[in-house]
């Protein structure tokens, strides 16, 4: 599913027009985004955890030149799904 495949879904499943789903799906985005930039969890009781965590610096291999190269250290996002959403996924 994409972006707008899932603005359609929310629309159907709301009823909200296109538009509003849109702004709502971007003002959710933009809201977790900031949240994880300043360093914050998002926690969705029964849907999941979005975080971030540090990862260290290290070197790696160019697979083309063997050269080592210098992998800064940095932030990544991360997501853990919730025993809800679990339960749903491997439902049949």
């Amino acid at each position: 599913m994409n972006k707008s495949e899932l603005i359609d879904s929310i629309a159907q499943n709301s009823g909200l027009t296109k538009t509003d789903s849109a702004k709502a799906l971007d003002a959710f985005i933009n809201s977790v985004s900031t949240a994880l930039k300043s360093g914050s969890d998002v926690r969705l009781v029964g849907f999941g955890t979005f975080a971030t965590s540090k990862r260290a610096a290290t070197t790696a291999i160019n697979p083309r030149t063997r050269q080592t190269v210098k992998v800064p250290a940095r932030n990544v996002a991360k997501f853990k799904a919730g025993k809800t959403l679990q339960a749903v996924v491997n439902s049949k």
